[in-house]
């Protein structure tokens, strides 16, 4: 009777762990025979490994503890370039494809996926639209064809905005979603600080606390800070011969283009000339440009402003993305801008070919 006591409370203690949360991942890949796949996730910037498990005839079984939230992982056929990518929660996931296409594979098991994919599915008429009309787009560039190419990005920038409306929509309409944050993402470099943070304070708690959200959050309270009427944040960086300029050393001039850019970024070079066209026409009336470049290396940022005949005063701590000044206007894609008025108050924000010279003609007009 002992002993029947005993393995009947082992019985319940075996349950009671099976019960906890955890995750399930059984895959069906053909063609992976002896193959090894990964499970990782991006953390900081890095690759980490969650899990591994060798395939046999193309089956594997992956089992791991309890996932704080649903989160976005990869599936890795080490080894090669092949791979899958999904929301892992606490459940039984099943992943059914081919190794060849392991990026089409079929994903079932995860309620976030789920989400996930009808929001995809949803845009996808859109983007086999948008995708047509850069192929036309590109042929219309290497003809000549300048009133082509004018009429298809008009048409490709009605798209986005489309494109744009779903995604915030999917989150605005989806606020237990944990999939929201990184949609939200996705679209938030062309958002106020303000409306970010409406979408954020809008989600579940849960969500709200998830690392990108709380990323999210933490940037749109660094963009408010540099709102429009927004006083500018000074910083000091090096001029090419490596001597430090401070922001304020040329605040004074009635207007100062704060221009983030670089030498590899093809958008901020095809934009170059138009900034150079107005500073040409309106420097002596009182308008300035400081360049801050996101370059890394010296040599190349150097040739982009001889080349592109960028001839006002330029600053650069060749740290890429980690620019300091970058960090602390929460750029995160360029070209960027901001314009300030004599006093240093952010007058203007990402104001681009006609919009720039209207609005520096129209305050140099007062």
């Amino acid at each position: 009777m002992k002993n029947l006591f005993y393995c009947s409370v082992i019985i319940i203690l075996i349950a009671a762990c099976s019960s906890e949360p955890h995750y399930v991942i059984n895959g069906k890949i053909d063609g992976a025979d002896s193959v090894t796949f990964l499970l990782q996730k991006r953390a900081a910037g890095k690759i980490v490994n969650l899990d591994s498990a060798i395939a046999y005839k193309g089956s594997f079984k992956m089992k791991g503890g309890a996932v704080t939230y649903p989160e976005m992982v990869l599936l890795v056929a080490k080894n090669t370039r092949m791979r899958t990518s999904f929301y892992l929660e606490n459940s039984e996931i099943t992943i059914t494809g081919n190794l060849d296409s392991l990026y089409n594979a079929k994903i079932t098991g995860s309620k976030t996926q789920d989400e996930y994919t009808g929001f995809i599915n949803s845009n996808k008429p859109l983007q086999e639209k948008y995708s047509k009309l850069y192929e036309e787009y590109q042929m219309a560039q290497q003809s000549g064809d300048t009133a082509k190419v004018s009429q298809l990005e008009k048409e490709a920038a009605a798209i986005e905005k489309e494109m744009t409306t779903i995604q915030k929509d999917f989150v605005k309409n989806n606020p237990s979603s944990f999939a929201g944050p990184a949609i939200l993402q996705g679209v938030s470099y062309e958002m106020e600080g303000t409306e970010i943070e409406s979408y954020i304070n809008a989600m579940d708690t849960a969500v709200a606390n998830t690392e990108i959200a709380r990323n999210l959050k933490e940037r749109a309270e660094k963009m408010k800070s540099v709102a429009v009427g927004q006083k500018a944040p000074d910083f000091t960086l090096n001029d090419p011969e490596g001597n430090p300029v401070s922001l304020y050393s040329k605040v004074g001039s009635k207007i100062l283009l704060v221009d983030f850019w670089a030498a590899w970024c093809g958008p901020c070079r095809r934009e170059n000339p138009n900034v150079v066209k107005v500073y040409k026409e309106f420097n002596k009336k009182g308008f300035d440009v400081f360049g801050v470049s996101l370059d890394q290396k010296k040599e190349d940022w150097v040739k982009a402003i001889s080349d592109d005949k960028l001839t006002w005063t330029h600053v650069s701590d060749l740290e890429y993305w980690n620019n300091a000044a970058a960090k602390l206007y929460a750029v995160n894609s360029i070209p960027a801008n901001f314009l300030l008025d004599e006093n240093g108050v952010i007058i203007g924000r990402n104001l681009r070919e006609d919009e720039l010279y209207n609005k520096v003609k129209e305050i140099l007009a007062k």
